[in-house]
């Protein structure tokens, strides 16, 4: 109806032009009109500018509704009541327009910060490759697996290991691999699963990757307790009888020897018997001491996790396990940085973890020169804490340092194999990890990381 109005309006100012035109020109063929004839021009000026103007105002209010719809300005309104009958609806349904636009725009912005906050949340690291081989971390999962590493390009990537990159490098859509991802000096499992995205005509590829490492170490470790359990169980029940056979076999050789004094030849064989009854059950004994050790791998107990100062507790283990290292030439040397870093776990459990690993050292550097362990603790570039215990011996060839951290395996004479699979239990149950490692310069590091 407004528009309607608006055309009338129209029509009827260039009714009105068209008329004083056709009156200008019949005064000016008049003679002796002239006065007429200048008021009839100045009418068709002053029609003529009006209806410019009023056709101004509209272009100008559509132009500007325009502008305001291209640029997202939605805070515009529009009020024509001013300019006559038609452009109030005209103005109200520019604004109307507006609204609605404000509105569809405030719904795909809530709906976009949910589904960043979807992603920013899923567990897993999500990054994608672009075609020119740029890289996008999309979550905190992806910015936390990287840490404070420089990670834009693919080649920036070769720094977690090369086959890490080879992998993320030529995986295709719809493809599962599992790779090993090197941070911290800790080797770690990883899968990839890539799909391909198409946005706008640009093609990338979406990766996710999944950090298994504690879920094959939790499996791993449940699978060596379920089997000492197992072994430690048959072997106990079938030695005690054996050790406390023996013993009685020995009580009894004594007591015959006792009454047997007249014939030395049977008394001498009695002998002979006793010592190898004594020698079984002295084995017995040793064997069964060697299983309670391994027992103690089924029945950790839970951390009682706290917050401690480190370089308190590294204090506390220098003065128990190197009180007498002046006496052997040893020197430790302590750092932690910051100063007051702290960690959340259970301190006894770590102190022992630390005292053993102290006494490994000092073990492992026998009749060095210049003998050396360093204990530190400091921040890695993931965030994570890290406590190590480093020396300058002759360090661990790679076949067995592969193997140090399973259970039953030693390489000391009198060793049960159960401190450092130990150790890697209790790193388990924090949530953490163990690793081992060579030292810058020589030796043998083992790395804690929280």
């Amino acid at each position: 109806m407004g528009f309607k109005k608006f055309s009338l309006l129209l029509g009827g100012r260039l009714v009105l032009i068209m008329l004083a035109l056709l009156g200008l020109t019949y005064l000016y063929t008049l003679p002796g009109y002239l006065a007429s004839t200048v008021l009839a021009f100045s009418v068709v000026s002053v029609l003529t500018f009006e209806m410019i103007n009023f056709v101004s105002k509209t272009n100008a209010e559509v132009t500007r509704f325009l502008d305001a719809a291209r640029y997202a300005d939605f805070g515009q309104r529009f009020n024509f009541h001013g300019l006559g009958a038609g452009f109030g609806e005209l103005g109200e349904t520019f604004t109307d327009i507006l609204k609605r636009f404000q509105l569809a725009r405030a719904d795909q912005e809530t709906e976009l910060r949910h589904l960043k906050a979807l992603i920013e949340h899923v567990p897993a690291p999500l990054i994608s490759i672009k075609a020119d081989g740029q890289l996008v971390l999309w979550n905190n999962a992806a910015r936390r697996l990287f840490g404070s590493a420089h990670v834009t390009r693919l080649p920036d990537l070769g720094q977690f290991g090369a086959d890490f990159e080879k992998e993320v490098t030529k995986i295709k859509a719809g493809q599962r691999r599992l790779v090993d991802f090197i941070v911290d000096g800790t080797e770690q499992r990883i899968t990839l699963a890539a799909t391909q995205v198409n946005i706008g005509g640009h093609i990338e590829r979406l990766i996710s990757l999944q950090d298994i490492q504690s879920e094959l170490d939790a499996a791993q470790l449940q699978a060596w307790q379920d089997l000492v359990r197992v072994l430690t169980h048959e072997i106990m029940n079938s030695i005690t009888p054996v050790a406390s056979l023996a013993k009685t076999a020995a009580d009894l050789v004594d007591d015959a020897s006792s009454q047997i004094t007249d014939h030395p030849e049977v008394v001498e064989e009695l002998g002979d018997v006793k010592d190898a009854v004594t020698t079984v059950a002295r084995r017995s004994d040793s064997l069964m001491q060697f299983v309670s050790s391994y027992r103690r791998l089924t029945r950790l107990p839970p951390p009682e996790k706290t917050v401690f100062r480190l370089d308190e507790l590294f204090k506390d283990v220098a003065q128990i396990a190197a009180q007498d290292w002046d006496e052997k030439a040893l020197s430790l040397v302590t750092d932690v940085m910051p100063e007051k870093l702290d960690v959340h776990a259970d301190r006894d459990m770590l102190e022992q973890i630390l005292i053993n690993l102290l006494q490994n050292a000092e073990q492992a550097l026998g009749d060095c020169k210049s003998a050396t362990v360093w204990l530190k603790a400091d921040i890695s570039k993931r965030g994570r804490v890290v406590v190590s215990v480093a020396d300058n011996g002759p360090g661990i060839p790679a076949e067995i340092a592969k193997k140090i951290f399973v259970p039953f395996f030693t390489t000391k004479r009198e060793g049960s194999g159960v401190g450092l699979a130990l150790t890697r239990q209790v790193m388990i149950a924090h949530g953490g990890a163990v690793s081992v490692a060579e030292r810058e310069g020589g030796g043998t590091k083992f790395s804690l990381t929280f």
